[in-house]
């Protein structure tokens, strides 16, 4: 699906020794690169203004990533490896573009990527911002602040939890507001209602440009004898965020050097949250799914507690990072205020 860009935004077909796929470039390319990573069902459009505001002397790069966009639909996300596909992805386009080293900026399952692309490659990321990540324990299914398995078998997580209708609603294209389209999810949960971006209509064509099936969004599903009786599959990207593929928290606080991190998040998020909307265990919680095991045995999972409990322990061995929090603000910061959010990035590329 072709999505319109911005005035001042170049797109290009970049073939790397991994993936084909539409990269977004703005600014002076003799500047300091700063690649953007993209989110769940969307695309790089979501970064275009940011691209665009970026200061004098930087370079503004966003591909869409593998399974999203104009990305080879030929190539899916093993999601036995966690989000390492769209980790090496990234390493290989920056050496396709002869990038040795450049800033990142992340949104919500992009800064899953991130986590596991400041292991595979810490040396490379002159600073790190994180706007509304994933749990570095991944999405669902942990408990504590170490990120215990509530089972094993990561009941609970991956594709087996995404909403049929949903997903029903994106095979056909659907552009209304009904309860389960993708426009009403833009509205109710990408930002805080009653905010409706300006360019509604690209970012929805951005989403519609998700890649579909069992081998992509959501994945497919195994059968599980905890509740929900529902276990990650092993393709797609709901699958890759599934805890039980995640890796050894260890190896981020290992990592020499270690990057500056910048983490900015909305205090309505309902997505990336302790008690979020898309965790399977807050409805069971609610009451709202069968057989609850109860909060003991299966809490929500404390996404924002276990982000900075790792990020703490970041900063304790040699890390450092600032946790940011806009008020009145949803799971898209760089959208919803965008002037706000980029008084912070700014400060920390000039920084670094």
């Amino acid at each position: 699906m072709s999505v319109p860009t911005l005035i001042g935004i170049t797109a290009k077909t970049i073939s790397s020794d991994r993936i084909k796929t539409r990269v977004l470039f703005a600014g002076d390319e003799s500047g300091t690169p700063v690649i953007f990573v993209h989110g769940n069902v969307s695309s790089a459009t979501f970064w275009e203004q940011a691209m665009l505001d970026l200061p004098d002397g930087f370079y503004g790069i966003a591909p869409d990533q593998r399974g999203y966009g104009d990305a080879d639909a030929d190539k899916h996300l093993d999601a036995t490896r966690g989000m390492a596909d769209m980790s090496d992805d990234l390493i290989e386009l920056m050496n396709t573009l002869g990038i040795e080293k450049a800033h990142f900026v992340a949104h919500s399952a992009g800064g899953s990527t991130m986590w596991q692309f400041l292991i595979d490659a810490s040396e490379r990321v002159l600073s790190l911002t994180q706007v509304a990540p994933g749990s570095p324990f991944g999405f669902g299914g942990t408990k504590g602040l170490d990120g215990e398995l509530v089972s094993a078998d990561g009941a609970g997580t991956g594709a087996g939890g995404a909403n049929p209708q949903f997903v029903q609603s994106m095979k056909n294209g659907e552009r209304d507001a009904g309860e389960t389209t993708a426009r009403t999810t833009m509205n109710t949960f990408y930002w805080k209602p009653p905010f409706i971006a300006e360019r509604e209509e690209d970012f929805l064509s951005s989403m519609l440009s998700t890649h579909l099936g069992d081998k992509d969004y959501p994945g497919d599903a195994a059968a599980s004898e905890n509740w929900p009786q529902v276990a990650p599959g092993k393709w797609g990207i709901l699958n890759a965020l599934a805890p039980i593929y995640q890796p050894d928290i260890n190896q981020l606080y290992a990592i020499n050097p270690k990057p500056p991190i910048l983490w900015i998040r909305g205090d309505s998020d309902q997505i990336v949250a302790n008690e979020s909307l898309f965790d399977l265990a807050t409805y069971g919680k609610m009451g709202a799914i069968p057989g609850y095991p109860g909060e003991d045995v299966c809490p929500p999972q404390p996404m924002i507690d276990q982000t900075r409990a790792v990020l703490d322990k970041y900063k304790n061995v040699g890390g450092s990072y600032t946790e940011v929090v806009f008020e009145d603000v949803g799971h898209t910061p760089y959208i919803e205020k965008p002037e706000q959010f980029n008084n912070h990035f700014h400060e920390i590329l000039k920084a670094n």
